[in-house]
């Protein structure tokens, strides 16, 4: 049943390329059942435009034509392979998803409460460059999203890996989803000894601890590498500095969190130049 469900959706979902916007509703609570009776609730206008488009790039098969018609049962068919997808896939690892994307938000709302809007895009980088008044972002392909007075909702995603991504109708609500801080650790391909060479072992090992756990505090990271308190805070500063760890404080703590940067170090990071996302008029 569940590999029925994915195949369903691999029609309408593509690896890469465009993927139409009605698939990720913009639904601030209610969580799955919600966002299922949202993409149910689609106007027939609005899928065919959508499907239309997606047809441009790939074949559709003939059940997509009718999707929305009265009648038509396509819909709860796919709203039903979501669901059950969900359930498959996301559900056994969602306590998992649920904390890196947290600790994100936690991570990124300390850093609005104590610097302001500028701070919060500029710890986007490298994936957004903040360059006032417009916000660049590596993205698939050119582009330029003007908000014309719209707020711009950041969305961090744990499925988003190498590049943040928005909706493709400029008329939907400006939203920029982006790549948590924090992914499993066995996600990354470590470099071994280029990265002691690079960094040095003792902060090469700082930093995959830090990158392992998600969010950690300065004795826990001394702890786990073996190391005195003194040293530990040494290095993650020069961590921190590099760009390649964000500290917060949380009450008597300091929380140490692997920025993207960071990420992509461990993980070895093609450096491709990629085409840009601009967001202008952010005010």
């Amino acid at each position: 049943m569940a590999g029925h469900a994915v195949h369903t959706l691999q029609t309408l979902v593509p690896p890469v390329g465009y993927i139409p916007d009605f698939l990720t509703p913009s639904v601030t609570e209610g969580g799955l059942p919600a966002a299922l009776e949202a993409i149910h609730a689609t106007s027939r206008s609005r899928l065919r435009h959508e499907l239309g488009r997606l047809a441009a790039a790939r074949p559709l098969p003939a059940w997509t034509t009718g999707l929305g018609r009265p009648g038509d049962r396509g819909m709860r068919s796919l709203v039903t392979a979501l669901d059950i997808s969900s359930r498959a896939l996301l559900e056994p690892r969602w306590a998992h998803v649920r904390r890196a994307v947290r600790d994100d938000v936690d991570l990124r709302s300390h850093i609005l409460l104590d610097g302001g809007v500028v701070p919060l895009l500029e710890s986007l980088r490298p994936l957004a460059r903040w360059k006032a008044p417009v916000l660049e972002v590596e993205y698939p392909a050119d582009r330029d999203l003007h908000l014309e007075g719209r707020g711009l909702r950041l969305v961090p995603s744990y499925f988003c890996w190498r590049r943040p991504t928005a909706l493709a109708d400029p008329a939907l609500g400006p939203v920029l989803v982006y790549p948590v801080t924090a992914r499993p650790l066995d996600s990354f391909t470590l470099n071994g000894n280029a990265l002691d060479r690079l960094l040095g072992r003792t902060r090469a090992s700082v930093l995959t601890e830090v990158a392992r756990s998600g969010s950690r505090t300065t004795s826990e990271v001394a702890t786990a590498v073996g190391i005195a308190m003194p040293s530990a805070s040494y290095q993650l500063a020069i961590l921190r500095d590099g760009g390649l760890v964000a500290s917060r404080r949380d009450g008597q703590y300091v929380l140490h969190t692997a920025t993207l940067m960071g990420l992509q170090l461990l993980g070895g990071d093609d450096g491709e130049l990629r085409p840009t996302l601009t967001v202008g008029c952010i005010s």
